[in-house]
């Protein structure tokens, strides 16, 4: 799943210009002044701004938390994750009890893989924050990626308690639960995660893989149809789709469906196998033959 990767000083405060411009009556700026500018400038997306503002602010006052904390946010936003860690972890020496810098840091660390220090740091934000649904959330990320299923399930499940109405953890929970098996799980939790956002394509796809595992072969193939309606460039989705019109003995329909995956991507080795193995049970001999000869030279590349 997207775990919510934006670091906290986006999320917390959306400021208007006023603010921002308040420190202009004296005539002097104070770090915090530049601090509360480079907020704004991040929502409007100046980050160049931003990034001057942070760092102007750390050499009027290189004791500012802030500074460091929004400093290595841009530099995330930039790619720079080492630098954010850095940034992230003067602003936890110089603070050690906000939670978000943990958070952020943790964030950083988690878009480099590094899933232990990331667990570690969000259950730090956790330690400081018992109702910080946003790192529960992120540590149940973690911990699916590291194979810790029934860790995931509970962080998950923890997060919705504090925040039910978001529809990204229940989706989460759901591809943990996928992992696992559980597809009627699976069918639940992308049930509600769809009542909450409708939009939500992935969870589409995923309920309509649980539905294809248990046999309901009409109910799959309507969610894969939405999640095509939703993006119609998705060629997993139509492959998705093609598997279940196989399943279901629509031999055409399926066939239709992976020839859509392949003219949106002329690499799917599933979509050539699969449908050179429908044409085969069709009699059609030259076209199975040629689409899975075609299978063998993209996997040999």
């Amino acid at each position: 799943m997207s775990a919510k990767h934006r670091p906290t000083f986006l999320i917390l405060l959306a400021l208007v210009s006023a603010l921002s411009l308040s420190c202009s009556t004296t005539g002097r700026q104070t770090a915090e002044d530049l601090v509360n500018r480079g907020k704004g400038e991040i929502t409007r997306e100046d980050f160049d701004g931003a990034m001057a503002d942070f760092t102007k602010a750390i050499k009027l006052n290189p004791k500012d938390a802030a500074a460091y904390e929004g400093h290595g946010g841009v530099k995330a936003i930039k790619g720079d994750l080492d630098g954010a860690i850095a940034d992230f972890s003067k602003a936890v020496q110089l603070n050690p009890k906000v939670a978000g810098a943990y958070f952020d840091r943790g964030v950083a660390e988690m878009d480099k893989g590094d899933w232990d220090r990331a667990i570690a740091d969000y259950t730090k934000a956790i330690e400081l924050n018992r109702k910080y649904a946003d790192a529960y959330t992120n540590r149940g990320v973690a911990k699916d990626n590291k194979g810790d299923l029934d860790g995931a399930i509970a962080d998950f499940s923890k997060a919705i308690e504090l925040n039910p109405k978001d529809a990204s953890v229940y989706y989460g929970r759901g591809m943990a639960k996928k992992t696992n098996g559980d597809w009627g799980g699976v069918i639940a939790d992308d049930s509600k995660a769809i009542e909450l956002n409708p939009q939500l394509t992935d969870a589409y796809i995923d309920r309509g893989l649980a539905k294809r595992q248990n046999g309901d072969w009409d109910g799959a193939i309507a969610d894969f149809s939405k999640a095509i309606q939703l993006n119609p460039q998705d060629a997993s989705a139509y492959n998705d789709r093609g598997m279940a019109k196989r399943a279901k003995g629509d031999l055409d329909g399926a066939i239709a469906d992976f020839s859509k995956a392949i003219q949106l991507n002329p690499q799917d080795v599933i979509a050539y196998i699969s449908r050179g193995f429908i044409k085969k049970a069709k009699g059609d001999l030259a076209g199975a033959d040629e689409d899975l000869a075609e299978a063998t030279k993209l996997q040999g590349r």
